[in-house]
């Protein structure tokens, strides 16, 4: 597997959780991924066992591109330290995380774009201020990843519905 579709599987777990356009670089600026970072990725759907909550495919696709061009710097977040924080946190708070969000999917009105941004923002303004201070590094770039994803979602939607969800949605947690 290449550094850079490591790298993607990785910030694709970090951004849809904690869950940017910033410039493009080549695959071998990215950075190899520590193996807590690694784990990480492949352990997440184990711990966020989620039954209702749903990204939409456009939504993943914007997140993927906005990490996929992150910048050397950005991608220095991912430590060895910041992703084993990460990965205890959510072995011990998965679950309720997951119920949260299949909860808030299915309690909120709506097309899936809405349904997304309120149950994905409700469960991180719960549950952000509880993850440890060794993965602020992770969450400043998640942060990013998420604004950036949600102005672009949020110009190229069709449907206004779509547009006004994204685009309340920017401000995140």
């Amino acid at each position: 597997m290449t550094a850079r579709r490591t790298f993607r599987r990785a910030a694709v777990a970090a951004a849809v959780i904690t869950a940017s356009l910033l410039t493009a670089h080549s695959p071998a600026q990215a950075v190899e991924l520590p193996a807590a970072c690694r784990s990480a990725i492949t352990e997440a759907r184990d711990k966020f066992p989620v039954q209702q909550f749903t990204v939409p495919d456009k939504v993943e696709t914007a997140l993927l591109d906005e990490l996929a061009a992150l910048g050397e710097a950005d991608q220095q977040a991912f430590t060895e330290t910041a992703c084993a924080a990460w990965n205890r946190w959510a072995t011990a708070n998965g679950a309720a995380v997951a119920r949260d969000l299949d909860t808030r999917y299915q309690n909120a009105g709506g097309l899936a774009c809405s349904k997304f941004t309120t149950a994905a923002v409700g469960a991180l303004k719960k549950y952000a201020p509880g993850i440890p201070a060794e993965t602020r590094g992770l969450e400043a770039v998640a942060k990013k990843v998420w604004r950036n994803a949600m102005q672009r979602l949020s110009v190229e939607a069709t449907n206004a519905t779509c547009r006004q969800s994204y685009d309340s949605a920017k401000a995140g947690w």
